[in-house]
């Protein structure tokens, strides 16, 4: 009876914060005063459902504050290093911002005319500019359970700003025990934000019944996989992203997606997934990052 009665006191004053949060919410001049936080947003994404009128726009509004004060931060990481290698197929174009001066006198050296004091110069040379752009496909699917709210945050801003870039295709599922296509969305992270559902349990198979027809192109496709891995069928979503590894698809299992970087992984995922070749990447987002521009690049 006792531990009964301590959840429902749990209960109950879980109830009374978020009573307290939509009469807030109902006032703007009091909304106004809220600093958007991963906690809150939390809250609000949780409670939703409930808001209306007035606590509804206003709970929108600081979700939308959040999201844009995020992907400022996100997107300049994303942004130091551009998408796409030199391509050394393509001719220079023979422009004098392209010329390589340091080339030029280096491969003229042998008419240097000590009489003249000139180097006479009988070719140019120039910098190869031209970038591959050959589309690749990033397919992003997160564990929306309610122990991965800082992830699915993250991670939907973040395919939205990878998104944006050139030539990148990205396609964004979320799953608890059902799987969400996102995809339609992912250009918005606050559109998708407002469709999940957060909460549940974690049927991983679902999400593979959906990101595998995406793969159409294995070896110009990456896999980010973000979850946890407390899986309901651990065996069959585990023989699912290895059978994409095999076939050339770059698999990413990743355990968390925060600016902190703590995070708790499935032990028994962590190490097949250490055998296959493709450990779980652990720590800050920033890591993440680098992972999928170095496979763009």
């Amino acid at each position: 009876m006792g531990e009964l009665a301590g959840v429902l006191a749990g209960l109950e004053g879980d109830l009374v914060r978020r009573m307290h949060l939509r009469e807030v919410l109902a006032d703007p001049a009091l909304a106004s005063r809220l600093t958007p936080s991963m906690s809150l947003i939390e809250q609000l994404l949780r409670d939703k459902a409930n808001l209306s009128g007035v606590a509804l726009a206003n709970a929108k509004a600081l979700i939308r504050r959040f999201v844009d004060e995020v992907a400022e931060v996100l997107r300049t990481q994303v942004e130091k290093t551009s998408v796409g290698s030199i391509d050394r197929s393509v001719p220079p174009k023979r422009v004098f911002r392209n010329l390589d001066i340091e080339r030029t006198i280096w491969k003229n050296l042998t008419n240097w005319s000590p009489e003249d004091q000139r180097l006479y110069v009988d070719r140019l040379y120039y910098r190869h500019t031209a970038r591959r752009t050959t589309p690749a496909r990033m397919i992003v699917v997160v564990d929306q359970s309610g122990s991965m709210v800082d992830s699915m945050v993250n991670c939907t801003i973040l395919a939205s700003i990878f998104a944006g870039l050139p030539k990148v295709d990205v396609h964004l599922v979320a799953y608890d025990t059902r799987a969400l296509d996102l995809t339609p969305w992912v250009h918005d992270p606050f559109e998708v934000l407002l469709r999940t559902r957060l909460g549940g349990g974690t049927d991983g198979t679902a999400a593979l019944t959906l990101a595998r027809p995406k793969i159409t192109d294995p070896r110009n496709t990456v896999l980010v996989w973000i979850s946890d891995y407390y899986e309901s069928d651990p065996h069959g979503v585990f023989e699912g992203l290895a059978t994409a590894h095999r076939s050339g698809v770059r698999v990413i299992p990743v355990g968390s997606v925060t600016s902190g970087g703590q995070q708790s992984v499935n032990p028994w995922f962590r190490q097949r997934f250490k055998d296959l070749g493709a450990p779980v990447l652990s720590g800050h987002i920033r890591k993440l990052v680098f992972e999928l521009k170095s496979f763009l690049t």
